[in-house]
């Protein structure tokens, strides 16, 4: 009798232990798995987006269908194009607040290829060459000569502004062609340019994390000194990326051209590029250089369309969209830095662990 009972003891106690192991155990790994969300970049955003997502989609009957999808995909499309070249430079410690303006210019010049008897495809290519050399102009003034990014591009901004405006007379150009043909790949098809926003922020985003220009651009934003000693041509990352920067404003003036199907002189300008900083900074991108994410960016983007379609769906003013834009700025600037803490908390407290 004894012997049973020390027999069902021990089973007991063997048993015991076994079920909250297993309970534990799923409940640690979901407790890892929330960790590890958390602390990606693009984690507070991509909460943000669905929040009010779920919130438009039950409050606005209307929100939920294919035509509110194309408004906020064709809002988004340019200003992530944008966005992808200003993560970029900021990571590398610079910014861009011309390239709005060679977003208005490109489609101007493209014409005058097109004027010229260039077919448009290579009249596309010829132009965003072309400007690009803009961003090569911006990246020797502030690399070379040690002018401010910010005082550099606003200069040249209002430079390509001036001869924009002197160029077309202020007046407003038709396109040749701007509904079928080539026109369709770049814009002028209602899905079209939010797929070429979309495929160049995957392009980008493995670029900037998994080649070495990407390492190379954020060492340059993180330690600027440490970059140039171990051996870093610093000048050449800035350079390159005010280049891409260029040539990403070139593309997203020619697509909103074909999709508008007019070249307009009061198209782009600093406006645009406000709203693509805004959706870099709320996508997790840092101000100050170092760190940066294109997914967040394009999260970031994709949060003020849902907004901006939204609103407009309930019939809120344009104008309370800025107040709305102002207060995401800032608290995602808030939440950004909170979680940068969180995540430093965690990396110390993991090799606290390992040691």
């Amino acid at each position: 009798m004894s012997d049973m009972s020390e027999t069902a003891e021990r089973a007991d106690v063997v048993a015991a232990p076994g079920g909250p192991q297993r309970g534990n155990g799923a409940s640690e790994l979901l407790r890892r798995a929330g960790t590890l969300f958390l602390q990606q970049r693009e984690a507070s955003v991509l909460l943000i987006a669905v929040a009010i997502f779920l919130y438009f989609t039950a409050s606005t009957p209307s929100f939920f269908g294919h035509g509110s999808f194309v408004n906020i995909a064709q809002y988004m499309a340019p200003y992530t194009i944008i966005a992808i070249g200003e993560v970029l430079l900021m990571v590398c410690g610079e910014i861009d607040l011309s390239v709005g303006y060679v977003w208005m210019l490109s489609p101007f010049v493209m014409r005058g290829f097109i004027d010229s008897g260039v077919p448009e495809l290579l009249a596309i290519i010829i132009t965003v060459l072309l400007l690009s050399l803009i961003g090569l102009v911006n990246g020797i003034i502030t690399t070379w000569f040690g002018v401010p990014s910010l005082i550099t591009t606003l200069g040249m901004g209002y430079l390509i502004f001036g001869v924009a405006l002197t160029v077309s007379s202020a007046q407003q150009v038709n396109l040749p062609d701007g509904n079928g043909g080539v026109g369709r790949w770049f814009g002028a098809a209602a899905w079209s340019e939010f797929i070429w926003a979309t495929v160049l922020v995957l392009i980008f985003h493995v670029i900037l994390t998994r080649t070495r220009w990407g390492l190379y651009t954020v060492s340059v934003g993180g330690n600027l000194l440490g970059a140039r000693e171990s051996g870093i041509k610093v000048n050449t990352i800035k350079i390159g990326n005010f280049m891409i920067t260029s040539s990403l404003g070139a593309l997203a003036g020619i697509l909103e051209a074909f999709k508008n199907d007019i070249i307009d002189p009061s198209a782009g300008q600093l406006a645009v590029v406000l709203v693509a900083l805004a959706g870099a900074v709320i996508g997790g991108t840092a101000m100050l250089g170092g760190s940066g994410t294109m997914i967040g960016a394009w999260l970031g983007v994709l949060v003020l369309g849902i907004l901006q379609d939204g609103f407009n769906l309930r019939g809120i003013s344009a104008n309370k969209f800025q107040i709305i834009l102002g207060a995401a700025i800032l608290l995602a600037m808030i939440a950004n830095t909170y979680l940068t803490r969180l995540r430093g908390a965690g990396r110390i407290a993991a090799r606290a662990r390992t040691h």
